[in-house]
Formats: C-alpha cells, structure tokens, sequence
C-alpha cells in the first residue's frame, strides 16, 4: 500500500516538477493538442507558484501533484500519471476546500476522467462553453461546489 502523500505549499524549486506533470499530462491526452511549449509551461507554473497559489503533493519528496487555487477559484490540478486514483487529486481537492464556503473550476468537456472526479467530489456543473474562452480552443464545463450549511 502506498504511503499518503504529504501536502504543502510548492517551493520555486518544485516549478520543473510541476511543469513535468503539466505537460506530460499533455503529451498523454490525445484529445488535446500542445499549444505551448513545454518552456512556456514551466515559466506558466514558475508564476503560479511565486504568487503563491500552488500546493503540491509529495511522496517520498518527489511532487507527484498540485493545485493552484486563487481565492476561490482552483486553476489547476494535475497528478502525475503513477499517482493517479491513489487520494492525491482528492486530499490536495479537500485541502483547497478547507475554510471556504465555495469553489469554481473550468474543466474540458472532453475530460471526462476530471468531470467524474469533481462530479464525486461534490462539484455541480454550472455552465458550459464552446470553448472560446481558453488557450485550447475546446468546449469546456463550468463546476461550482458549495459547503452544506
């Protein structure tokens, strides 16, 4: 059984590990083509994590997961492609959660895998696009979660 993975705020020096998992998850969805470079990608989360939004997960201190989350609103989650189906989107999902009242997130229409995950997490579509409103191109899902009082 796998050790759970410990969770923190990402370091500048966790950036290339981050950016890995971005892009490998890219490279691996066929759906999905590059529209940035994996150099672009990294200068992406190298961003993200110096404005403080990004906490990752470690196992056995190797990144093998992150969100990035600005307020309410989760910007990204990515799980290394070994890490996957083993908690690590779930506790990093449950950690953004924590003291919030709600959260929003943009997911591909494509992506049914992520729709499934929020869809058990708790995560109501709200909205749906063709798509014109992100980098990809692709028609996208608007998810909300809101605390039960």
């Amino acid at each position: 059984m796998r050790r759970p993975a410990r969770l923190g705020r990402a370091r500048a020096t966790d950036a290339p590990a981050i950016a890995a998992i971005l892009s490998d998850w890219t490279d691996e969805t066929q759906w999905i083509a590059r529209i940035h470079s994996r150099e672009a990608e990294l200068a992406f989360v190298r961003d993200l994590v110096a404005r403080g939004w990004v906490t990752v997960a470690r196992r056995e201190g190797r990144v093998v997961g992150f969100l990035a989350q600005n307020a309410d609103e989760v910007v990204a989650l990515h799980v290394a492609a070994g890490a996957r189906g083993q908690g690590v989107g779930a506790a990093l999902l449950c950690r953004a959660r924590r003291g919030r009242a709600r959260l929003a997130l943009w997911t591909y229409q494509f992506n049914t895998p992520a729709r499934a995950f929020y869809e058990r997490h708790g995560f109501v579509e709200v909205a749906r696009t063709g798509g014109a409103g992100n980098d990809a191109k692709l028609p996208d899902i608007r998810y909300e979660w809101r605390r039960r009082r």
